[in-house]
């Protein structure tokens, strides 16, 4: 039986092709669906449209609106473990990693609901005889294109401000993964979010998500991929004069100083690249140690990288399920061929692991080079994998030359005990988020985004539910006489 689509609260099948959600461990079909098609999108747009003009959502009192919000937050924590199990299956990460995106979702929607019951709107300075205000209106129709490696918690991340702010919210999930924005959607409509405003249309990219991008009653797109994509629907937006926010690739740098708590660092490190099996755009793929400590942390680092549990996604012990699909894994094979060929040596891994277990999966082994050039395409493209190449270093200043030397600038981490280093090359990287002893680490009340070609815009924090309205300024007359300009009064004009 097909999965049914949301098209403005209508479930029913795709007017597009069938597929299959595959289960990365075994290669199982999780679920089989018809994808939309592009009559699909044209009405869902134009039905979330009248939906805004009709069912009142925009203009509901912010508490009332936060109170679906609420409700969606609850009904996603009642139904955690489900979620996450499917969530599981429907792209191979551990239990335990499925876990938290679920939790983050709910406290994703639980945080903007908070945010739009409180947010205040500004009577600003006058200056004249009037009394002036900065007030915000909903944008209308928006849209969310979201990636196949956290799809619960990116999608929470994008619907939550939208409808907090009052929008009708088109959702194209990753065409791999599209179960648990359905799920979403289905949690809204019994929330008491309002029949139109929310559709989920699951699809190819290239044909839906561009159609959904190009339509003109969509007001903004918030996307999460990869540059290529996310510079075609900048394009697009330029066109259309359209706000955007795209969170793209990375290749983020690690450091660990000579005086840094190693122990906290080499988990750290771990975690930073191999959780997730490195599928994340902020994994710290470039790990500058500095060169005093470098082969006993490098020691230390690869055999503890060895003993990592990749395994099946349902257990609470893997550490590692498996890449996302076999034609991933053959992406990322092909990089570590590249790192080799650009004289890279091989510390650990590498290869696919062996045994009952992974002979139907796409699962592949940690995987550390060393002797490679910052220079290299090895260590300047986005893998996407759990593939980290590490470089040692001699003094802070070349050390800051060679982790800005990229051209993203998503994420990055600084390992040591020197508070006064840390806030100085903290600074000075060109990230949009700086990890000090930590890694990785996540709040939905702090903005989010990156630099150069890991994207524009932020994501997240309490004024994120801003960007995704319009701003209007409001002139109320205090004077007591007419405007002078006219000169009704009578006056006598000699």
């Amino acid at each position: 039986m097909l999965e049914s689509i949301n098209v403005a609260g209508e479930w029913r099948q795709g007017g597009g092709d069938h597929y299959a959600s595959i289960y990365p461990a075994d290669g199982s079909v999780t679920a089989e669906l018809a994808q939309a098609s592009i009559d699909d999108v044209n009405e869902a747009i134009e039905r979330a449209d009248r939906a805004v003009h009709q069912t009142g959502w925009g203009s509901l009192k912010p508490h009332l609106r936060a109170g679906v919000l609420y409700r969606i937050s609850q009904l996603i924590r009642d139904r955690a473990e489900a979620l996450a199990q499917l969530q599981r299956r429907d792209n191979g990460k551990p239990i335990s990693e499925t876990r938290a995106l679920v939790a983050s979702a709910a406290d994703t929607f639980q945080f903007f609901a908070a945010a739009c019951e409180t947010l205040e709107e500004t009577i600003t300075p006058s200056r004249g005889d009037y009394l002036t205000m900065s007030v915000h209106d909903p944008l209308g129709v928006v849209a969310a294109i979201t990636p196949w490696n956290s799809p619960i918690a990116s999608e929470a991340q994008k619907m939550a401000p939208a409808l907090a702010a009052g929008n009708a919210i088109i959702v194209k999930p990753a065409q791999a993964t599209p179960l648990l924005a359905l799920e979403l959607a289905k949690l809204c409509e019994e929330a008491g979010v309002p029949r139109g405003i929310v559709s989920v249309l699951p699809g190819s990219g290239s044909i839906i998500g561009d159609a959904i991008t190009k339509h003109p009653l969509i007001k903004r797109v918030a996307f999460t991929g990869g540059t290529k994509t996310g510079r075609h629907i900048a394009h697009v937006a330029a066109d259309k004069l359209m706000p955007v926010s795209l969170e793209l690739g990375g290749k983020s740098p690690t450091i660990v100083f000579d005086d840094a708590d190693l122990d906290h660092a080499v988990s750290g490190v771990l975690y930073g690249i191999f959780s997730s099996s490195g599928e994340s755009c902020i994994a710290g793929s470039r790990l500058f140690v500095q060169r005093r400590i470098y082969r006993a942390f490098m020691d230390r680092l690869v055999a503890a990288a060895a003993q990592l549990r990749v395994g099946d996604p349902a257990s609470e012990q893997t550490q590692m399920g498996p890449l996302v699909s076999q034609a991933h894994r053959e992406t990322v094979e092909g990089y570590v061929a590249l790192g080799l060929e650009e004289g890279g040596r091989l510390l650990t891994g590498g290869k696919r692991p062996t045994g009952e277990l992974f002979d139907r999966g796409s699962f592949y082994t940690p995987t550390i080079f060393e002797g490679l050039a910052n220079d290299t395409r090895t260590c300047q493209e986005e893998i996407f994998g759990p593939v980290l190449v590490a470089l040692p270093f001699d003094d802070e200043a070349n050390l800051i030359a060679q982790a800005n030397d990229s051209v993203y600038g998503l994420a990055s981490g600084i390992w040591t005990r020197d508070y006064k280093k840390a806030w100085r090359v903290g600074r000075a990287l060109d990230t949009g988020t700086v990890w000090i002893n930590t890694y990785k680490q996540f709040s939905i009340s702090t903005p989010f985004g990156g630099t150069k070609d890991a994207g524009i815009g932020r994501e997240k924090g309490r004024l994120g539910i801003l960007e995704y309205t319009r701003q209007k300024s409001m002139y109320w007359g205090m004077n007591e006489a007419p405007l002078p300009w006219a000169d009704v009064t009578g006056g006598d004009a000699s």
